[in-house]
C-alpha cells in the first residue's frame, strides 16, 4: 500500500513538471513571439501524450505482467483531461476572450478546432465517471464500455494535431503510429480472447 501511495505521488509530481517548466518560461518571457500559441501547442501535445499513456497501460500490463499499472491508469487519464482543459481554456479565454461569436466563426472557418473540441467533449464523461463510486454505480462492464471513448478521443486528437501542422508532419505521424500500434494490440488481444472462448466451448 505504501508503494502505491509513493508511486501515485511520483506520478502526480512528474505530471506537473511540464506545466512548471511552462510557467517558468512564461515568467522569464521565453515562450517565443506568440506565447499563447506556444502554450496552446504544448498543452495540446501533453493532452495527447497522457491519452496515449493511458491507452498503453493495458498492453504493458498484459505483455510484461506489470499488473500494478492498472492502479495508476485513472490518474494518468485525469491528467490527459487536465491538460485538455488547459488547452481549451487557453484558446477560449486568452485567445478568444470568451467571445462566443468569435469562437463560433473560428470553428466554421477552421474545422480542426471543431475536431479538437469534439475530442475534448469525449473526455468529459470519462473524467466524470473516474471515481470508485461511479464505477460501482455504472457497473464494471458498462464503465469499461464507456471508457472505450478514450480511443475515438485519441484518434480525433491526432487528426486535430495533423490538421494544425502545415509543413512538418513528423510529430503527428509519430502519434498516429503509436495509436495504430495500440489499436493493433487491442484487435490482436480481442481475437485471441475470441479464439480461447471458441476452444472452451
Amino acid at each position: 500500500m505504501q508503494d502505491i501511495k509513493f508511486y501515485k505521488i511520483l506520478i502526480f509530481i512528474n505530471s506537473l513538471v511540464p506545466l512548471a517548466f511552462l510557467g517558468f518560461d512564461a515568467w522569464r518571457g521565453n515562450l517565443g513571439a506568440n506565447p499563447i500559441e506556444f502554450f496552446l501547442r504544448t498543452t495540446g501535445v501533453l493532452t495527447l501524450i497522457f491519452l496515449l499513456l493511458t491507452l498503453s497501460v493495458t498492453p504493458l500490463r498484459k505483455t510484461f505482467g506489470w499488473n500494478s499499472l492498472i492502479k495508476y491508469r485513472r490518474m494518468i487519464g485525469l491528467y490527459a483531461f487536465f491538460y485538455g482543459i488547459l488547452h481549451l481554456f487557453t484558446y477560449s479565454i486568452f485567445d478568444k476572450s470568451l467571445n462566443l461569436s468569435a469562437i463560433t466563426a473560428d470553428i466554421r472557418q477552421r474545422p480542426f478546432i471543431a475536431v479538437g473540441m469534439l475530442a475534448f467533449f469525449l473526455l468529459i464523461p470519462l473524467a466524470v465517471t473516474s471515481t470508485n463510486g461511479m464505477i460501482k454505480r455504472l457497473g464494471g462492464k458498462n464503465w469499461a464500455k464507456l471508457h472505450r471513448l478514450t480511443y475515438p478521443a485519441a484518434i480525433l486528437g491526432v487528426i486535430h494535431f495533423w490538421m494544425i501542422v502545415k509543413s512538418d508532419l513528423t510529430y503527428p505521424l509519430l502519434f498516429g503510429l503509436v495509436l495504430a500500434a495500440l489499436f493493433g494490440y487491442r484487435i490482436f488481444a480481442n481475437q485471441k480472447t475470441a479464439e480461447r472462448a471458441v476452444k472452451a466451448n
